[in-house]
């Protein structure tokens, strides 16, 4: 059986054919500042300066940065965003990515929201994952506690099983809907308390096939071995694991805790031990595809394309529903759309809620795009290769 599928990741006109080009100009003036850590940097302090002194910058960003990165400021605004993805073979995860305040309202408020989403991808097939973050429905200072052993007072207990049973709220929600829900990974001195919910629910919902996914950054050290061990209690307990596997999200505060506290750093020292797990963690789960359900949510291209052979050496259908690739909205879409391009389930993570709530996700996706060594620049060189091929290819024409 061949083993490597034919695609291509420099194919500019496939990845770019959603957009016209004043649009591909404009991604070019976009990635152009991006691609200058400095600018991104003064561009990010100035806008939550405005933001906190109440200046009218909220057009400018829903031109901008927000307009790029997020579907709208509502489930409703999100439907050009779908559609458009959807022309192209490409699914919408709706990301509700609104920080909670820390009240209880504002987790309540959360869970409902994340309700709303689960709603809206019933029956769906266009958006196939509902999305979550636990630390939007529940303290993670209480996280924390409850991981470090300490004990709680009767008011942090009862606050804890609230945040307990928005989760299990969801994942049934999620379950009685048919709809496929994500749990996002957060940092380790509570992932464990998270992860444990993760479980509790498969147990409970994944008895026929994956309808919850639990993140594993592979970034931590262990992250291998608690893919393994996940594997091994779903086969014992006889249920389905649903893995979303990342690289992480929370490097520099996972390694700058972990020395202000003088423990070891749960980060692989190098980025290439972290692609390695990744790539051995995809391997993994193929070689264990009756039994995990997986999500690869990578921007690197040599562990997609690694998946896609994978795949066809395991005889995986391209568009088989127990493997799905997933990238960010306005990230990577040489990837995204060329997989989907390819037959591959293809479904791109697309950020909601109010322009003023949203920012400080924003921000933090500004900065990760500068960090990740190469990602910019990357976006930007596809760009100006697409402006090129259609340049040429008017002057041919004429």
């Amino acid at each position: 059986m061949n083993t490597k599928p034919n695609i291509s990741f420099e194919n500019t006109e496939i990845a770019f054919a959603s957009r016209t080009d004043v649009e591909l100009r404009k991604m070019y003036l976009f990635f152009a500042v991006m691609d200058k850590n400095w600018a991104v940097s003064i561009g990010t302090n100035l806008s939550a300066i405005a933001f906190k002194l109440r200046l009218p910058v909220k057009g400018i960003m829903k031109k901008t940065i927000f307009g790029h990165f997020c579907g709208g400021e509502s489930v409703e605004d999100c439907a050009k965003s779908i559609k458009e993805l959807q022309e192209f073979g490409i699914g919408t995860i709706l990301d509700y990515s609104v920080e909670g305040t820390g009240t209880e309202k504002s987790y309540d408020f959360t869970r409902d929201e994340i309700l709303r989403t689960i709603k809206r991808s019933a029956g769906a097939s266009e958006i196939p994952f509902s999305v979550f973050k636990v630390t939007g429905l529940g303290s993670y200072k209480i996280m924390t506690k409850v991981q470090a052993g300490e004990k709680l007072s009767a008011k942090e207990q009862e606050a804890f099983e609230r945040l307990k049973d928005r989760v299990d709220t969801l994942c049934k929600a999620a379950y009685e809907n048919d709809v496929r829900i994500m749990i996002d990974g957060e940092e380790s001195w509570f992932q464990d308390v998270i992860d444990d919910m993760a479980y509790e629910a498969m147990e409970k919902y994944n008895k026929e096939k994956a309808i919850v996914y639990n993140t594993f950054q592979m970034y931590r050290k262990d992250m291998l071995g608690l893919l393994i061990k996940a594997h091994e209690e779903a086969e014992l307990k006889g249920y389905h694991v649903g893995a979303k596997l990342v690289r992480g999200a929370y490097m520099e505060k996972e390694r700058d805790r972990a020395e202000d506290r003088g423990y070891p750093s749960p980060i692989h020292d190098t980025k290439e031990d972290t692609d390695n797990a990744y790539n051995d963690a995809l391997k993994f789960s193929m070689e264990n595809k009756d039994r995990i359900y997986l999500v690869s949510g990578s921007h690197n291209e040599l562990s997609n394309i690694i998946l896609t052979e994978l795949m066809n050496l395991h005889g995986v259908e391209a568009n088989d529903k127990r493997v799905f690739f997933s990238q960010l909205y306005g990230m990577s879409d040489n990837i995204s759309y060329n997989l989907a391009f390819a037959g591959y389930n293809v479904a791109k993570y697309v950020p909601y809620g109010p322009v003023e709530s949203v920012m400080p996700y924003l921000y933090r996706r500004a900065s990760e795009n500068t960090s990740v060594a190469g990602q910019s620049s990357r976006e930007f060189e596809l760009i100006k290769n697409e402006m090129a091929r259609r340049a040429s290819l008017k002057k041919t024409i004429i």
